[in-house]
């Protein structure tokens, strides 16, 4: 579809000034064309054909962020996450000292929060970010000792290759534990175990000194949990000491932390997501040491530091599948020829979309025989609001080469930076626009591809590849990890597609869409004459 109004080219001519420092080979080719004045602005919107692909297990190890808990969206269905981390001595080879007694055991991982008020006393009010679920839901959290040992390299590639693990996982991790969980105290409320919640509160310390000093600290909201004493005094302070004289040593012995969620009784639950590696266990006792064996009464006060680092894997479950997810994702119900009307972006695993550009015969000659120069291409999808009534959005949709698993050009290209590092890249885009005067839900995505466009039309050689589209955690993370078994179309995903529990669902660009809902590419371009 054509349209060369006056009022649109005004606007091209704008929004080629405005994004001059973001595309200088169009800007030198607009100037000359402005200049002598031989051009025509013209807009032309191409059909595209867009299709749903399901994603099965995928791998999910040494992630930057991992959720945990659960969440029950509406549009898609339940996902349970567990998870599973090595653990590492801060120090190693520790000098434990003699006849020593454990005070205390704290699991610590903070949460990403944004603090929002200082009050007069000292005190703070924090809100917790990435929550996903009724405000303080409970769920039931049990951490165990794992028995599962995760090693770095893959023996099957010949120890050529690091070791993957996947979010099927989960029964091999639950199968290995061992023991009671080690938050499960007859001390301790169900806020630490069978009614765990996200709780927004500061952590507040207070110690005393021999003098009777009191000192209060404090710190940033945190899954803050109570461990035994008994546990650790076996495991760490009677511990031969050539079980902890290296990290590699101490992680076959100690093999690390598996956190088990369920659902808690009377509770729709809550998911995060979370930083295991800024966590930390913190072991608090009393030893006699050098300096205090001569008197038999005096015993130092000591700490010991294991921090939550190595091997990581994300577990997740899948449950309670929403009817029109499962069939619109079904491959006996997926159209290749002229799209689905319906495209379900889910990450984890999930699900993805096959984007097929100038499908039409002939159209891609036609541009190139007629030396069109592109001004700007954009991919806008349109929310379908009614469905995702109820459920998070996700901040960010992702658009990749899936023939070479590979950013596009435009992703190259996009220097721009953020204080909001998820913000970064904003003409690339892919960021959600709300409507703010109404109820602030998403209404459209846009995805800008001028350069890709522009060279399928200057190279007649270039290749019209298919393009991946998945929802992102993080604009910034280009990694992929592998799919456990391997789909028509890649055998990768996009890291920051596995990070993200949230799903959108848009509009296709199959015909019997409405034109103003439907996904087209829309093209802004100048034709010589």
């Amino acid at each position: 579809m054509y349209n060369s109004s006056f009022f649109k080219k005004m606007l091209l001519l704008a929004g080629v000034i405005f994004l001059y420092s973001c595309d200088k080979e169009y800007n030198a080719i607009g100037g000359d064309l402005i200049g002598d004045n031989h051009f025509d602005l013209l807009e032309y919107t191409s059909n595209v054909i867009a299709y749903n692909q399901k994603i099965g297990p995928v791998q999910s190890n040494n992630l930057a962020v991992n959720a945990l808990g659960t969440y029950d969206n509406p549009a898609f269905g339940k996902t349970t996450a567990n998870f599973a981390t090595q653990v590492t001595l801060a120090t190693v080879d520790p000098t434990i000292g003699e006849e020593a007694v454990i005070d205390s055991v704290y699991l610590t991982v903070p949460y990403f929060s944004t603090l929002k008020t200082t009050n007069t006393d000292g005190s703070h009010v924090y809100e917790l970010d990435s929550i996903y679920g009724e405000s303080k839901a409970k769920i039931k959290l049990s951490v165990y000792e794992s028995g599962y040992f995760m090693r770095d390299l893959d023996p099957i590639g010949g120890f050529q290759e690091s070791q993957r693990y996947y979010t099927d996982q989960n029964a091999d991790f639950d199968n290995l534990k061992i023991g009671n969980r080690l938050n499960d105290l007859a001390s301790t409320a169900k806020e630490q175990n069978d009614g765990f919640f996200f709780d927004p509160k500061e952590i507040v310390e207070t110690t005393t000194d021999a003098a009777g000093k009191v000192t209060t600290t404090r710190s940033v909201p945190a899954m803050r949990l109570k461990l035994s004493t008994a546990f650790f005094t076996n495991k760490i302070i009677n511990a031969s000491s050539s079980k902890l004289v290296t990290n590699d040593v101490f992680k076959e012995y100690f093999r690390g932390l598996y956190f088990k969620v369920e659902d808690a009784d009377g509770s729709t639950g809550s998911m995060a997501m979370l930083n295991f590696k800024s966590g930390k266990i913190t072991i608090k006792y009393k030893a006699k040491t050098a300096i205090t064996t001569d008197a038999e009464d005096v015993k130092e006060q000591k700490s010991l530091v294991i921090n939550l680092s190595g091997n990581t894997v994300n577990l997740l479950q899948q449950s309670n599948t929403n009817v029109d997810y499962a069939n619109a994702t079904n491959p006996a119900n997926i159209n290749t020829t002229v799209g689905d009307e319906k495209l379900y972006l889910k990450g984890g695993e999930g699900s993805m979309s096959v984007i097929e550009l100038f499908s039409t015969p002939g159209e891609l000659e036609t541009m190139r025989s007629n030396n069109w120069l592109i001004n700007e291409a954009n991919l806008v999808f349109h929310i379908d609001d009614t469905k995702m009534a109820g459920s998070y959005e996700p901040n960010r949709i992702y658009l990749y080469d899936l023939n070479n698993d590979r950013p596009v050009v435009d992703y190259y290209n996009d220097a721009t930076t953020s204080t909001d590092s998820k913000k970064a890249k904003s003409v690339f885009d892919g960021i959600i626009n709300k409507e703010a005067v109404t109820n602030g839900r998403g209404k459209t995505y846009k995805i800008r591809i001028t350069n890709q466009i522009r060279n399928l039309i200057k190279n007649a050689d270039s290749t019209n590849v298919k393009l991946g589209l998945v929802v992102t955690e993080d604009i910034a993370t280009n990694v992929w990890d592998k799919l456990k078994t391997a789909n028509a179309y890649s055998s990768y995903l996009p890291k920051a597609s596995v990070m993200n529990p949230l799903g959108t669902i848009l509009y296709g660009g199959n015909a019997t869409i409405p034109e103003d809902k439907r996904l087209k590419l829309e093209i802004y371009y100048t034709k010589p004459n």
